[in-house]
């Protein structure tokens, strides 16, 4: 029985080529109650693998954040399996407004210890106690209202690209550094102003909320289904776009335009431009805003020292990196001595 990849991305990605088939791009999650997450784990492996879903899947035993590829001739199939699951039955499932067939290249379904970290350790707080759940043209009266205070609950390198209008952005690397500075900021606000919350799918202010409820707020709001959804719905209605920029996702695409506005820049040269890249220096691998002029001049890299390493052969490179530890538990994303535009 198989329970895990065999293929490696780039033979996935020559299967996938060779179909030349329409593939989904979509998002969903739930909060439940999983007693054993391991034995639900193989069996979403199990059946996924068999319809050819892709994606990263996390799950634990406060439930399940999945953001897959499937190929659409299989979506009734693979919507069916889902509304089997007694907790995951009618579950909003967020579809990508623009897709890429290679947006996902393997299926990993992996056992965590909590399917959005937060680094909370209070056995009283109930995340299924959550705020109230806003659409599009709700959240755009709420966040008109003077008595509105409207929170970003991304992280920097996301709300950098594309926020909405008004929005508090925190400067913060991860979700669990912003659940206390916000708390901590917006304190003499529990009693008597709107809290109104968004991210890119809803799980982060499923849990912002509930945690904030825990803390004392009184009128807390979340946008449903995040920005994904808000943008799907203002096209469809025809509402007021009040949100600029670009969408960041955790795909190969890493953003989706919600409006025609650039409202970042260049990380080393500081012209307009919001394009995320990767430096190709694989021991670096920073994340990072880069033009097309500056690819070019660099190399497709953050420094001058990543350009000289990733112009060696691929086996000095390889020695290079020999018992270095992980990259990307030495850059933040987005941060880095070497990015002399990076606010």
């Amino acid at each position: 029985m198989q329970l895990y990849n065999k293929l490696s991305a780039k033979e996935r990605e020559t299967l996938i080529d060779e179909a030349g088939e329409d593939r989904l791009t979509l998002s969903f999650y739930a909060y439940a109650k999983i007693g054993n997450p391991h034995l639900f784990r193989n069996h979403l492996f199990i059946a996924w693998d068999q319809i050819d879903v892709l994606g990263r899947i996390y799950v634990a035993h406060e439930g399940i954040n999945a953001q897959l590829s499937v190929p659409a001739k299989r979506f009734e199939e693979f919507k069916k399996f889902i509304d089997d699951i007694y907790f995951l039955e009618g579950v909003r499932l967020n579809i990508a407004i623009e897709h890429d067939a290679k947006a996902f290249l393997k299926l990993k379904v992996k056992v965590r210890k909590k399917i959005v970290a937060d680094g909370l350790n209070d056995s009283t707080f109930d995340v299924t106690n959550k705020g109230v759940h806003v659409d599009a043209l709700k959240f755009n009266d709420l966040i008109s209202d003077p008595n509105t205070v409207l929170v970003d609950m991304r992280n920097h390198y996301e709300s950098e690209i594309g926020h909405f209008q008004g929005a508090i952005t925190p400067d913060v690397d991860t979700f669990r550094d912003s659940l206390p500075i916000i708390e901590d900021d917006l304190k003499e606000y529990k009693e008597d102003k709107n809290l109104v919350m968004y991210c890119t799918g809803g799980i982060r202010c499923e849990k912002a909320s509930a945690y904030y409820k825990h803390k004392g707020f009184k009128n807390v709001y979340q946008l449903e289904g995040g920005i994904i959804e808000y943008a799907r719905q203002v096209e469809k209605q025809k509402l007021e776009n009040k949100f600029i920029g670009k969408n960041f996702v955790f795909d190969h695409r890493r953003s989706e335009q919600i409006s025609e506005e650039v409202i970042a820049h260049c990380h080393q040269c500081g012209k307009a431009c919001d394009k995320h890249v990767n430096c190709a220096n694989e021991a670096c691998h920073l994340l990072f805003i880069q033009c097309e002029e500056c690819a070019e001049k660099m190399n497709n890299c953050c420094s001058v020292e990543c350009k000289e390493i990733a112009a060696l052969p691929y086996e000095e490179q390889k020695a290079l990196r020999k018992g270095k530890g992980n990259s990307n538990k030495i850059f933040k994303k987005g941060r880095s001595k070497v990015l002399k535009y990076k606010s």
